[in-house]
C-alpha cells in the first residue's frame, strides 16, 4: 500500500481517501508495513435487488440521498447503476475523481460524504469503494451493496461510526480523470502570518474581503532542502483557519509537534501545495471547497467553507 495512505493524517486534513484502503481501520494512526501491490482487473459487479432497490436523490456530482429498507442484509457485492455516464469507461491506474457517500446498512444513516480520488485496479482500495468506479463510464453515479466482510475486514471503522459486522450502502460520483492540480500564486489580500517564538502558535490574520474562489498559494520563506513529490511522505507544522468563520479549526503547534503524512493521503489542495516545494519551506495556501471537503455544509464539518493553511515543511521521504 502507498505509503501516504497507510499513514494516517490529522483528521481536520484527512480525506476520504484514507478511509478507503485496505488497512486503513479505527486506529488509523498505525503504520502498515506492506509494500503497494501491482495494479489488477477492473472489478465488475453485478447488479441485484438490494442495490436496484436503493432510491438515490440529490444533483450531480455532489452530496447524493440514498433511502433503502433498513437493517439490509447482503451476502455479496451488488452494483447498480444510477446515472450512465457518457464518458469513456474508466481504466485500470486512472485516478479518478469522485463523491463517495458511505451509509450504515442497520441503520440507514449516512456516515461520510465528500471528494475523494480513487484509482481505478488499485488492489489496496477496498472492493466495496472500488466497485463504484471500477469499469463504468465517466460521469456515472453507482450504488453499491456491500457485505460487513468487503470493508474493514467486518471490524468497523469507530472514526466514521461505522459498527462492526454492519453491511453498508455506497453512492460514488464517478465524475473525470484527476489533472494534476497546481495553486495559482497568491498575490491578492494574503493574510497577515507572524511567527511566534519556539513552542508558540503563529497569528493568522485574514483580510476582510471575501473568500478567494481560486486554490492559491504563496511561498512566505524558501527552503533549501529535498524537494516533495507526489505521494511522499511528508512532516510538517500546519494551522488550518476556516476564511467563513476566521476561527482556526486544527493545528499541529498546540500539540507540541509536527504531524507526518503523504500528499495524496489528506485533501487534495493540500496536498497540491506541498508537491515541488522544499524542505525549510514556510507557505500559506486558501482551498476552495470543491478541494477540501465539498461544497456540501451537511456533508461534513468543514463542508462549503474555505480554507487557509499557514505551513512548515520539516521533512519528506519518497514514497514506500
Amino acid at each position: 500500500m502507498n505509503r501516504a495512505l497507510r499513514r494516517g493524517a490529522p483528521i481536520a486534513l484527512a480525506t476520504a481517501a484514507a478511509l478507503l484502503l485496505a488497512g486503513c481501520s479505527s486506529t488509523p494512526d498505525e503504520p502498515e508495513a506492506s509494500k503497494t501491490p501491482s495494479a489488477a482487473d477492473c472489478i465488475d459487479v453485478e447488479s441485484g435487488a438490494l442495490s436496484d432497490a436503493v432510491k438515490v436523490e440529490g444533483d450531480y456530482p455532489g452530496a447524493s440521498t440514498a433511502t433503502f429498507t433498513a437493517p439490509l442484509e447482503a451476502e455479496e457485492l451488488q452494483r447498480t447503476l444510477v446515472i450512465e455516464g457518457d464518458g469513456d469507461e474508466t481504466e485500470t491506474g486512472q485516478t479518478i475523481n469522485a463523491v463517495v457517500s458511505l451509509y450504515s446498512g442497520t441503520s440507514g444513516e449516512q456516515l461520510f460524504s465528500q471528494p475523494a480520488q480513487i484509482t481505478a485496479g488499485d488492489p489496496t482500495v477496498f472492493d466495496a469503494f472500488r466497485a463504484g468506479i471500477d469499469c463504468v463510464p465517466l460521469g456515472s453515479r453507482t450504488v453499491v451493496v456491500a457485505p460487513a466482510s468487503a470493508l474493514y475486514d467486518g471490524a468497523g471503522n469507530a472514526s466514521i461510526g461505522l459498527e462492526a459486522d454492519t453491511d453498508v450502502v455506497i453512492v460514488v460520483d464517478a465524475v473525470e480523470v484527476q489533472e494534476p492540480l497546481k495553486p495559482a500564486e497568491w498575490t491578492e489580500n494574503v493574510p497577515e502570518v507572524k511567527f511566534g517564538a519556539d513552542g508558540e502558535a503563529p497569528t493568522v490574520t485574514l483580510p476582510q474581503v471575501d473568500a478567494p474562489t481560486e486554490l492559491q498559494m504563496k511561498v512566505l520563506e524558501e527552503g533549501d532542502g529535498d524537494t516533495v513529490g507526489e505521494g511522499d511522505s511528508v512532516t510538517v507544522h500546519y494551522q488550518g483557519i476556516s476564511w467563513n468563520t476566521g476561527e482556526i479549526f486544527d493545528q499541529s503547534y498546540t500539540r507540541g509537534e509536527p504531524s507526518t503524512f503523504t500528499t495524496d493521503g489528506v485533501i487534495q489542495g493540500f496536498g497540491a501545495a506541498l508537491v515541488g516545494q522544499k524542505v525549510g519551506t514556510k507557505l500559506i495556501v486558501v482551498i476552495p471547497p470543491e478541494y477540501a471537503y465539498g461544497t456540501d455544509p451537511a456533508a461534513h464539518d468543514l463542508g462549503g467553507q474555505t480554507l487557509v493553511f499557514l505551513v512548515e515543511i520539516e521533512d519528506t521521504a519518497p514514497a514506500a
